[in-house]
């Protein structure tokens, strides 16, 4: 138990930091927490079945490795754990977004069980994260003959992990939070200097802003439940500087939705926005997220009677204000009209 021992020690040292439990990236880990599972009398049990089901990181990691193989046992009835059924290890599964779940989803939906590979294959097929090496067994079965792979096959070229996605909803509840006037820059959102942190999600989160603009954001999530923060630059550009992933995760995760209730600190579709709009290369990134960024146009250059542009003593254009999206106005897209509304108020078109 000493790699066990060790992560409740760091546990400890987290809490201290106000910090959460560091999410489980090692086999040697994950296999005591697993024997600790298989061991009803182990005093750590309970918690090593929350740490296995809520706190391992999933995708190409040894601890995702580890995990998939005592999934795969269960689901075969080979190990027996009453809290994880092999409904609920297939959900698992599902959750783990390839790697080394592909390969067992794979080895289910191939094998000689009928109704495994049936619930194998329904998995598999909202998966979209195979490797060569996996469409090649799919397709070496499909000419041996097998059927579940002829079956996934057709769903893939039919793009079912796509079409069977649920609809977006039509109206989305944002509140707005102001992170700043002018451009904002990717460093704002994760700073350089910060770097040694990224691979820790939670605490590079506490680099985004401020300490005070986290605590504004933590509060108006609890006076507005049920609607997005949408974080805009006033009167700037969102996200202008260098490409950085970092920073709309940091995004995500204060303001976005989490990914999966089984994956920690992995958050998705923020809703950001900018008087100017977004710069493309943040843009990309917050689309990579399933997030969502919009020019809001909400400040205009001041024209006189004859359409000349008026300016300032320093020969800079004077702005109008079009319509507020100060901290906590209430906003709502329509994702049909693609569309900004203010109540009943249509403010601006979105549709780009």
């Amino acid at each position: 138990m000493n790699m066990y021992s060790a992560y409740l020690d760091e546990i400890k040292e987290r809490k201290e930091q106000g910090l959460q439990p560091k999410p489980i990236d090692s086999a040697e880990l994950t296999k005591e927490i697993i024997d600790q599972i298989k061991d009803p009398a182990n005093p750590h049990r309970e918690d090593s079945l929350k740490f296995l089901i809520y706190n391992t990181l999933p995708g190409t990691t040894s601890a995702a490795a580890i995990k998939s193989e005592f999934l795969k046992e269960i689901i075969l009835g080979e190990v027996s754990i009453p809290e994880i059924t092999p409904e609920f290890a297939f959900e698992q599964l599902s959750h783990m977004k390839g790697g080394s779940s592909i390969e067992v989803l794979l080895d289910l939906a191939l094998g000689d069980d009928k109704s495994i590979a049936e619930q194998a294959s329904k998995v598999l097929k909202s998966q979209v994260f195979l490797y060569d090496a996996d469409t090649k067994r799919l397709e070496d079965a499909y000419k041996q003959g097998n059927e579940i792979a002829r079956e996934l096959l057709e769903s893939y070229a039919a793009a079912e992990f796509f079409t069977d996605l649920p609809e977006l909803p039509e109206k989305i509840d944002l509140v707005t939070y102001i992170a700043g006037v002018g451009d904002i820059s990717t460093d704002l959102l994760s700073p350089g200097s910060e770097a040694h942190s990224r691979s820790d999600r939670e605490l590079h989160g506490k680099c985004l802003i401020s300490p005070k603009a986290q605590e504004e954001l933590v509060e108006l999530q609890k006076e507005h439940p049920g609607k997005r923060v949408m974080l805009i630059a006033e009167k700037g550009t969102m996200g202008v500087g260098s490409s950085r992933m970092s920073g709309v995760n940091n995004v995500a995760l204060w303001i976005g939705r989490q990914a999966s209730p089984y994956v920690p600190f992995i958050n998705i579709a923020p809703v950001v926005a900018g008087t100017n709009g977004i710069s493309p290369i943040f843009l990309t990134t917050v689309d990579v997220t399933g997030g969502i960024g919009i020019d809001l146009k909400n400040w205009v250059k001041k024209v006189d009677d004859d359409g000349n542009v008026v300016v300032d003593e320093a020969g800079e254009p004077v702005l109008e204000q079009a319509y507020s999206v100060d901290t906590g106005t209430v906003l709502t897209i329509n994702t049909k009209e693609k569309k900004l509304y203010k109540g009943d108020e249509e403010l601006i078109d979105i549709s780009k």
